[in-house]
């Protein structure tokens, strides 16, 4: 059964990127927390100065004081955004691809197991899948994860193999979908 690989395939990757789930919680989630509430700590300083009508202990407050304070607010909030980048990249990218496309490899692998069309055909769509969720989620997961830029140039590759994976399954489908298991 030529869809074997993709079954197996996909199950194995799905452990692999959604194990990208506790480990944005473990790794990201303590850096985000601290700047969570220090942005919160100089922010409410900020509301509490304006409902007190910039007056702080019975006095206005200096321009220079009220512009200090949002300046902090500010930098407080571009902290934050900061520390959430990576999360935001690691979801957005290889957690989120990389389950996708092991779904799609198990779907496909699947599928293939229905389709009586020539073994070379079959062996090129399964192949595709395959390949395409390495080169494209797996590009990105070592680029993102482990830092590795110098990769990139190759993870357009992925996309397109997997594009001509699902247009090659769909002909085959049509060609050859037989509504039960089928011998290779």
């Amino acid at each position: 059964m030529i869809g074997k690989k993709n079954v197996v395939f996909g199950f194995l990757y799905l452990v692999l990127t959604a194990a990208l789930g506790p480990y944005m919680v473990v790794n990201q989630v303590p850096t985000i927390d601290e700047a969570k509430a220090q942005k919160q700590q100089i922010v409410g300083e900020i509301q509490q100065h304006k409902l007190d009508n910039f007056e702080k202990d019975l006095e206005p407050m200096t321009v220079e004081d009220i512009a200090k304070g949002n300046t902090g607010g500010l930098l407080s909030l571009n902290k934050l955004y900061n520390a959430e980048d990576p999360k935001n990249m690691i979801k957005a990218g290889p957690h989120a691809h990389g389950n996708l496309e092991a779904l799609l490899n198990i779907v496909a692998g699947i599928a293939l197991c229905f389709i009586a069309v020539a073994p070379k055909l079959k062996q090129a769509i399964s192949w595709l899948f395959i390949l395409g969720a390495v080169l494209h989620s797996g590009v990105l997961y070592l680029m993102i994860v482990f830092d590795l830029y110098a990769i990139a140039p190759i993870a357009p590759a992925g996309p397109i193999m997997l594009l001509a994976a699902l247009l090659l399954a769909g002909i085959a489908a049509l060609l050859g979908f037989k509504g039960e298991p089928v011998r290779d």
